[in-house]
């Protein structure tokens, strides 16, 4: 791994915003689940699905920061096929997982608003469960052929990866065999996921649209508009950085690649961080449920 190339000179540098995004994310979804999970009153779906997301933040965000702070602070480069591999897997495998949860976040509001009075019996814990293991079986299922597929093809040497973590399309680089079916592949399982989840969530929220715009109570639509706000807000980070990062990597090569690599980081490291801090300071049951856990401390 060559950290960001061209920047190298900058890396001390660049790690401080990157290293203060990790412990905001440790800490904000840290705190996210610990509140959820010790306030009775935060085990509705909703912060079920926001639990869900909130691991699915570590996760990702773990799997690349540590090594990329090694690449900045002590020049640690070198990584093994196998933990490259490992780390691509978690990495592309876990934003599938979290544009599924997102979609899912979508229903969770659309029944929420359309259907209020039967949100728990519609929305209920095995539900829940059954929705989070489909996606994370999803993932799975799309990401595994992707990952034997490039374990299997012989590579060129030197073997450097220009990027600061094992991004697909810059370890299939590293490739000498056939890389026709990895291509294709990735572009139809991020084209899929991309389209068929965004058409959900725009369906979701057609409907909550129609529904709110039904209300004749100027306060009941602005109440229910405000319990849409944090996560239009999130599904705005997530997917806008995702497919800009992933337009100008295929589309776009001529520019720098610096500029390519960062943004794939930042697509990486902003969504973690910032969900939490929306979150928390969007819905006031996360907001009571950060008080009680103090009081209760003191």
């Amino acid at each position: 791994l060559t950290g960001i190339p061209g920047l190298q000179h900058l890396h001390h540098w660049i790690s401080i915003p990157f290293c203060l995004m990790y412990l905001v994310t440790l800490a904000g979804n840290s705190t996210l689940l610990c509140v959820i999970k010790a306030d009775p009153s935060l085990r509705l779906p909703v912060f079920l699905f926001l639990s869900m997301l909130a691991v699915i933040d570590l996760v990702m965000s773990t799997s690349i920061s540590p090594k990329m702070l090694g690449i900045f602070w002590f020049q640690s480069t070198a990584i093994s096929l196998d933990a490259c591999l490992t780390q691509m897997y978690f990495v592309h495998a876990f934003s599938v997982m979290e544009s599924g949860v997102l979609v899912a976040m979508a229903f969770d509001r659309y029944v929420a608003i359309c259907n209020p009075l039967r949100y728990l019996s519609i929305l209920t814990s095995p539900v829940v469960a059954a929705i989070g293991l489909a996606t994370l079986l999803r993932a799975v299922v799309f990401m595994s052929p992707l990952t034997f597929q490039i374990r299997r093809l012989p590579l060129c040497s030197p073997a450097v990866v220009d990027h600061s973590y094992c991004e697909h399309m810059a370890v299939l680089k590293l490739a000498c065999g056939d890389t026709a079916f990895s291509n294709t592949y990735s572009l139809s399982v991020s084209t899929y996921v991309g389209s068929f989840d965004s058409l959900l969530i725009a369906l979701s929220y057609t409907l909550i649209l129609r529904a709110v715009l039904s209300l004749s109570s100027p306060q009941a639509r602005k109440k229910a508009f405000s319990t849409c706000g944090s996560h239009l807000c999130v599904m705005a980070l997530f997917y806008i950085p995702g497919l800009l990062s992933m337009y100008v990597e295929r589309y776009h090569q001529e520019l720098p690649p610096h500029v390519q690599v960062m943004l794939a980081d930042l697509y990486l490291l902003i969504p973690p961080a910032f969900n939490p801090l929306i979150y928390g300071i969007r819905m006031k049951q996360i907001r009571d449920g950060v008080r009680r856990a103090i009081s209760r401390r003191r």
